[in-house]
């Protein structure tokens, strides 16, 4: 029996300590679904920094094709003519331009390639696997405008400019 003035309590004995089962789900379930929101946003993040620094490489390579036109009077046709010369003085073959790891053609997930064209040269940066190394593609000539394509076809000339 029940002692006049005295109250029984509503809440938990002093001997239950802990967290029930649901209350742990729920906290479950409410990091999954921060998770959730939160993992696509920090992969654009990712790969917004990676266009961004694929877009300054491409320049370093316009930069590279500058300075070898007005040493040699001409444009490299290849990366490798812009990099570090294989036998250490650099000339034609090997200006010493761009550092040798973007002279290879891989670097940052992207595969960059340079060409001559009939009015000067042409750079392309591509992903090397579309939607997980990049989702654009970059193009850039002579006339210094970089050019962008949402999608995993090379950019172009006629590709959107990037603003």
């Amino acid at each position: 029996m029940i002692e006049e003035g005295k109250h029984i309590p509503l809440t938990r004995s002093k001997t239950n300590y802990g967290f029930t089962l649901i209350e742990l789900l729920i906290v479950i379930a409410i990091m999954c679904l921060l998770l959730a929101v939160a993992i696509p946003n920090a992969t654009n993040a990712h790969m917004n920094a990676t266009e961004t620094v694929v877009m300054r490489e491409v320049q370093t390579i316009q930069q590279g094709q500058t300075q070898y036109q007005s040493q040699f009077g001409d444009y490299a046709s290849t990366l490798a003519e812009l990099g570090p010369p294989a036998n250490g003085v650099a000339g034609p073959a090997g200006a010493k331009l761009i550092p040798g790891s973007l002279a290879s053609g891989e670097k940052d997930g992207y595969v960059f390639t340079l060409h001559r064209t009939a009015e000067g040269y042409a750079i392309n940066a591509n992903p090397k696997s579309f939607g997980k190394n990049g989702r654009r593609t970059f193009y850039l000539d002579q006339d210094g405008i970089l050019h962008q394509n949402w999608g995993p076809a090379p950019a172009t000339a006629a590709s959107p400019e990037l603003k």
